[in-house]
């Protein structure tokens, strides 16, 4: 039976051109980007300032604002844990949205230990935060607001630009996971005022690995405390020899996304357009969690009430469809993200997440929805 990959939140395959973009950098070019003294250090340290400046290109950033890291999650950890230490003398109040990735939650709720306050802000039941909650909820000692700009479980998309502007007027830092939203929509720092924000590759059909961390430079400078030492790598910020295939891979991943972004947009929204209205249908009786309005084009997060979704899933082995993070997939735990949008526990594990990729055909979606509706039938 045909195998159909409907995950591409999770992870994306390697584009070929991004491939053959980094093979040479195995091998024949293998140099330290920190070796100074020689061609094969230069070779490599040029190809990852190429880099940085694709990435920047991307979000609208400047060069020397990019941070090389090992992903997404070292991205937050250093975004979170660099500010709480360099600003701790300004307060220890943070903000954060109950819907974001574990790598913010779990991270925030391990400051709980130093004394940190968390204040956790609701959505309703679309999945948006009430801005004007969260202007009350900022407080003299408050220090940053953590806000996710679109979820990876349902694709909600929030209101960065006003979050934004909130955070500047009362003068916190606004760090925004952007992890999904890179590569699906247009992501520009500057209009949106994030002072910082991570991307992660392999989300944008790039390796995995490696990712980076945008940190404003002006307006405001934002100052941050390495939680890496040993080199001073990456202006002092995250030491440790570069990952240049990795980087270089990043870097190719980020200008194709820029270039391609109307057209992966208007093909992955096409489908799931089509995906979701037959789903929607009085056989199915499906309802999509979230925003239908703000929302990713490629995202799709259903609701199937009285049909337990781990039985469809095991009814259909051979396509890669989720219930929720792929981060927190192994437990057996209600989605966090659909408990803050106020379904019931039996409604989430009614509910899957259905995500397009820029290689997802008409055929395939026809097909998952025979093989859908045939495996609601029996379960």
């Amino acid at each position: 039976m045909e195998s159909i990959y409907l995950d591409y939140n999770s992870t994306t395959p390697v584009d070929e051109r991004v491939l053959e973009t980094m093979l040479p950098y195995f091998s024949d070019k293998f140099g330290n980007a920190s070796s100074a003294t020689h061609a094969w250090g230069w070779t490599a340290s040029a190809v990852v300032e190429k880099a940085r400046e694709q990435v920047a290109q991307m979000i609208g950033a400047e060069p020397s604002e990019i941070i090389f890291t090992s992903g997404a999650t070292e991205a937050v950890n250093l975004a979170i844990r660099g500010v709480v230490s360099a600003y701790e003398g300004s307060g220890k109040h943070i903000i954060i949205g109950a819907t974001e990735h574990k790598a913010v939650l779990d991270t925030v709720d391990d400051l709980k230990k130093f004394g940190y306050e968390i204040t956790e802000l609701g959505v309703d039941r679309e999945g948006i935060i009430d801005l004007e909650i969260f202007q009350k909820s900022i407080r003299s000692d408050t220090i940053m607001a953590i806000i996710m700009l679109a979820n990876n479980e349902t694709g909600v998309i929030q209101d960065g630009e006003s979050i934004g502007k909130i955070c500047k007027e009362k003068n916190i830092l606004f760090l925004s996971d952007t992890t999904q939203a890179i590569g699906k929509m247009r992501v520009d720092v500057q209009e949106l005022g994030i002072d910082l924000c991570s991307i992660s590759a392999h989300k944008i059909y790039g390796p995995k690995g490696v990712g980076a961390l945008y940190v404003r430079r002006k307006n405001p400078r934002v100052t941050l405390l390495a939680e890496i030492t040993g080199g001073g790598h990456e202006r002092g910020l995250r030491s440790g020899t570069l990952n240049v295939p990795g980087i270089v891979g990043l870097g190719e991943a980020c200008k194709l996304a820029q270039e391609n972004l109307w057209d992966y947009g208007v093909h992955t929204s096409r489908l799931r357009t089509f995906l979701e209205q037959q789903l929607t249908l009085e056989d199915h009786k499906g309802f999509i969690n979230g925003s239908i309005k703000s929302r990713l084009p490629n995202t799709s997060n259903i609701c199937f009430p009285g049909k337990k979704i781990d039985r469809l899933l095991k009814a259909l082995p051979n396509i890669a469809m989720s219930t929720g993070s792929a981060c927190t997939s192994a437990l057996k735990e209600p989605s966090h993200v659909l408990k803050a949008m106020h379904l019931s526990e039996d409604e989430i594990f009614s509910s899957i997440r259905i995500s397009l990729g820029k290689d997802t055909s008409e055929e395939e979606i026809k097909n998952t929805l025979l093989r859908i509706g045939e495996a609601l039938v029996k379960i």
